[in-house]
């Protein structure tokens, strides 16, 4: 678990070559770790001179400790449980005796002369301050840590953590401070001591103490000051020159050795390469490099008395596989235009293009590419976060196909009979809604028939038929007006119309001079035929006896194809004013040899064989 790593500031006495806080440069592997164990339930009692409380294998009472990684089982005021520290597992439990003094003390060797250190240790306060037992949370911890030299003589650095209060969680807290081993020492004594009094509180956990030495933070650049290189495979093989910037935080004077490693692993010495400057060999791989550092020549071989220097990569970019298509496609001309895609490694990112090799990209760093418009498009592969030259580019191409062309329709079905539908285009599928899987269907119903017609690259339209029982063809009327011949139907539909049965027309209006016609009316799907014969007569609408030789007299033209006719002419109020045979018949617009007025007169035609025609014309003057 991650820990919060607190710098404290620690009040320490006299020693010149004690530094306060943490080590702010590099540090070395620990030459010291006490963890307690990493096992699980209760630990073994620490050595003969370790402490001088009472080892017991429960939550310990003042001026006892145990070693565990359960706590809080007796004593329900503490925390349940220890978050977890760098190494997990046990810890250092105790319950401070009510007076004051040491609680801890181990020795430390195989330290390395003219050395700066740190030591550092994890604390907390196991008091559960949601508990109400204690008055104010407790009494605080308060820890003083000591290092003395190997003869407990003189002592080399002193801190304490100060109050540190209880807390309504378990929380760790880790405190360090930093000193200098002298010519020819090699060991120091680590001594612990509890600065509050016993009582209600004051009970405290200590894990992971650790030394380790502590040197300056040296980055390692190349020349130019870039933090990491990258050699592309197209301009492989290069070399690469680095180069150590010690910060100067804890050395005086500096001695390097630099390291390399295949895997960021395993590290080896680079043998003669002792300068803080290092020109790599010329390199066709990854390879990492770093240096190492320490204060005395004598020390520069033994890890545990060095420190080194975060490592370097150079970074060998292979150019990559050209990426794999997930295929070509083909869109519809009613739908939206697909994505297109390609697969790569999981380093790897795509470029797209419009052109087999050079060019812009017009679409950077993605997988898929929506297009604009039908073509061939190029995906090419690329190291994610190198500025390497990409892979061979592999085609994608998008086209769109056209949808079948479909044309509505309405027709019109004969009573009791049936019809044949069609689907209009030649296809590879057709869906009724009929559930019909054919061209052509029959039916012999009337309604709505839906067909989804499917060409061979999948892409479908939908034809809407409409079939409507025919209308029944009858003759309402035929009218004679002058030169005009009328067929009115009995009723509204979708008709035609003739006079001589063979050419027939939507308009039922035609030209016609006098004489006997059949008129004739069918629909236009063909399901019947209705005829009737009538006289055709041209009748003038007004005459005019002026004596000018134009509409001077009333006659009725076409008569002379009927054997037998007779005219009757009549005033407004129905008085008779002449009678005659209709071939011949005209009238001038006189009854008793005086000239009528104007005004409207009506006519009655008697021809044989057929019904009697009456009709009303102008008399003008």
């Amino acid at each position: 678990m991650k820990k919060i790593l607190f710098l404290l500031l620690f009040c320490i006495s006299i020693p010149v070559s004690a530094q306060l806080g943490f080590c702010k440069g590099s540090k070395g592997d620990p030459i010291f770790q006490e963890d307690f164990g990493s096992n699980s339930g209760y630990g073994n009692q620490l050595p003969s001179g370790t402490t001088n409380y009472t080892y017991v294998r429960r939550d310990p009472a003042p001026g006892q400790y145990a070693i565990s990684d359960i706590v809080g089982q007796n004593n329900t005021t503490w925390h349940p449980y220890f978050p977890e520290t760098i190494s997990g597992g046990r810890a250092l439990l105790i319950d401070a005796d009510y007076n004051a003094g040491k609680f801890y003390q181990t020795q430390i060797s195989d330290l390395c002369e003219n050395t700066s250190y740190e030591f550092s240790a994890f604390v907390m306060n196991i008091y559960d301050r949601m508990e109400t037992i204690c008055p104010n949370g407790g009494i605080p911890v308060n820890v003083r840590f000591e290092i003395w030299d190997e003869k407990d003589k003189e002592l080399l650095a002193e801190a304490s953590t100060g109050n540190i209060p209880s807390t309504s969680a378990p929380e760790w807290e880790q405190y360090a401070l930093t000193f200098q081993s002298e010519p020819g020492q090699e060991t120091v004594i680590l001594k612990m001591y509890n600065n509050g009094i016993g009582g209600c509180g004051n009970d405290l956990a200590i894990d992971d103490i650790i030394f380790r030495s502590c040197g300056d933070l040296t980055e390692v650049t190349t020349i130019t000051e870039e933090t990491s290189f990258t050699i592309c495979e197209s301009d492989a093989p290069q070399a690469v020159e680095l180069m150590a910037t010690p910060d100067f935080s804890a050395y005086d004077n500096h001695y390097f050795q630099w390291q390399e490693s295949a895997d960021h692993v395993n590290w080896a010495d680079i043998a003669g390469e002792t300068d803080e400057f290092f020109e790599s060999p010329q390199l066709n791989e990854t390879r990492y490099y770093r240096v190492k550092v320490a204060e005395d020549q004598v020390n520069l071989d033994d890890n545990l008395c060095s420190t080194v220097s975060e490592s370097f990569k150079v970074s060998f970019v292979e150019n990559p596989s050209k990426p794999v298509s997930n295929g070509d496609l083909i869109a519809c001309g009613n739908e939206s235009f697909p994505e297109l895609s390609v697969n790569v490694q999981s380093d790897e990112s795509v470029n797209w293009y419009i052109d087999e090799t050079g060019g812009v990209p017009i679409a950077e760093n993605t997988i898929t590419y929506t297009p604009e418009a039908p073509g061939i498009y190029y995906a090419e592969a690329v190291k994610t976060g190198f500025e390497c030259g990409g892979s061979k580019r592999i085609a994608v191409s998008f086209d769109v196909a056209d949808n079948p062309e479909v044309e509505d329709e309405a027709l019109q079905l004969c009573e009791g009979s049936e019809i044949q539908l069609n689907a209009g285009v030649e296809a590879a599928d057709y869906v009724w809604n009929t559930g019909e899987d054919t061209r052509e269907i029959t039916i012999s119903e009337p309604g709505e028939y839906l067909v989804n017609v499917t060409n061979k690259v999948g892409c479908s339209s939908e034809k809407n038929i409409v079939v409507n029982l025919v209308d029944i063809a009858g003759i309402d009327e035929i009218i004679s007006d002058e030169n005009r011949v009328i067929i009115k139907p009995e009723n509204e539909g979708d008709f035609e119309y003739s006079l001589d049965g063979i050419n027939f027309q939507t308009n039922n209006e035609f030209e016609a001079s006098g004489g006997i016609y059949t008129a004739y009316i069918r629909d236009r799907a063909g399901c019947s035929t209705i005829s009737e014969k009538f006289p055709h007569i041209v009748t003038p609408k007004f005459i005019t006896p002026n004596g000018d030789g134009y509409n001077d007299t009333f006659q009725i033209q076409g008569l002379s194809y009927f054997d037998s006719s007779e005219i009757s002419i009549y005033d407004r109020y129905g008085k008779l004013l002449i009678t005659g045979k209709g071939e011949h018949f005209s009238w001038d617009g006189t009854f008793d040899n005086r000239q009528l007025p104007a005004d409207d007169y009506w006519y009655e035609v008697k021809i044989e064989g057929f019904k009697p025609r009456k009709g009303n014309f102008t008399l003008k003057h």
